[in-house]
């Protein structure tokens, strides 16, 4: 008989369904996970591929003073998209500030997902109409609300389920702590998703956890855990799916660790060579996760030059416009500071506003 709680414990190697060279993982590495359908993995591929160019022009527009700062998804981009194409238009996304690639893959306008990086507004989407939190900065907290917006549409009979994304720094946060207790407590339809790209900052993951792994942590709330190759969006696809699928049907949480690699710097501000080698990027360059489901469906016959040059085109396209659409210097309005903070302004911020259009007011004399 198998001791208690061994059922949550995460396999010894994570979830894998295409290999780094882009061929089929062994039956062994699949671990019951089934290979996502033809159409799903064409578009997560092209979400890949516009992804990609996205943060390379992002990157680009830092440099040329269009943005303020970007934290880039390199190397990350399959955890990010495979994660937000497992849950429907209805459930609700939490980001922290490194997700802009999977803000993207969701449909959300790649021009009001980098407002925000811009210095612009308080978030540059509508978060209720796209059912997306704003980017979060500091680690965790967005864990706790997505876990009340799970709590609350079952307590309202919906069957929307929560994805919280967090970085393997946000696991060793008190608040990262109080939201799995709460969710495995009250069996809140949300799924932890952990993107561990090794280092929290400059901080390596040895000097963060001494658990066996990350989805280890899962088993102290009485939550299951599973790890995942990170850099495969096939298996991204099929471990979230299903940690999606059995959170509505009232399962509970799931908490994901997902092995990846942050490829560029922490941010623009960040000098990564100081406290990692060379040679540890090229060996994850090796693993890349876009070259790799290219190389799978190429060989399975799904994937035609043709069908490469369109996606490519339609990057390309999307570079384009996000260039010529940042390229202006935004219309700042003072008093927009204090708008949408409160779905009614208190009488704080009214005087607060008040007094900021009066100082204003004051130097155009």
């Amino acid at each position: 008989m198998a001791k208690p709680g061994t059922e949550l414990l995460p396999s010894a190697l994570p979830v894998q369904l295409v290999d780094e060279h882009g061929d089929r993982a062994p039956r062994s590495r699949a671990q019951g996970y089934g290979m996502p359908p033809a159409e799903t993995l064409l578009a997560a591929h092209r979400a890949l591929v516009i992804g990609r160019r996205f943060d390379r022009q992002a990157t680009s527009l830092v440099k040329q003073g269009r943005l303020a700062d970007y934290p880039s998804s390199h190397g990350q981009e399959a955890s990010e998209v495979g994660a937000v194409l497992a849950v429907r238009g209805t459930d609700w996304v939490f980001p922290t500030y490194r997700e802009s690639v999977a803000l993207v893959a969701r449909g959300i306008d790649p021009v009001e997902v980098l407002t925000l990086l811009r210095g612009d507004w308080h978030c540059g989407y509508d978060p209720r109409a796209h059912r997306t939190a704003p980017q979060c900065t500091p680690l965790a907290t967005q864990s706790l609300h997505a876990v009340g917006a799970a709590y609350a549409a079952r307590a309202r009979g919906l069957d929307d389920v929560a994805l919280a994304f967090l970085g393997d720094g946000a696991t060793s946060e008190g608040d990262f702590h109080e939201a799995m207790n709460f969710a495995a407590v009250f069996q809140a339809p949300v799924v932890f998703f952990v993107q561990n790209n090794q280092y929290a900052i400059s901080v390596p993951l040895a000097r963060q956890s001494a658990a066996p792994s990350l989805a280890h942590k899962a088993v102290g709330y009485g939550v299951p855990g599973v790890g995942v190759d990170g850099n495969d969006v096939a298996a991204v696809l099929a471990v979230v799916g299903k940690a999606v699928d059995r959170a509505r049907n009232g399962g509970g949480p799931t908490l994901i660790e997902a092995h990846t690699y942050r490829v560029e710097a922490h941010t623009n501000a960040d000098d990564a060579t100081r406290y990692r080698p060379d040679a540890e990027v090229a060996a994850w360059l090796e693993r890349d996760p876009l070259d790799r489901i290219t190389a799978y469906l190429r060989a399975a016959g799904l994937l035609t030059d043709e069908a490469v040059q369109e996606i490519t085109a339609e990057a390309e396209a999307v570079a384009a416009d996000l260039r010529a659409r940042l390229s202006g210097e935004p219309a700042v309005a003072p008093e927009d500071l204090f708008a949408h903070v409160y779905a009614a302004p208190t009488p704080q911020l009214r005087e607060q506003a008040a007094r900021l259009l009066a100082e204003l007011a004051e130097e155009d004399r």
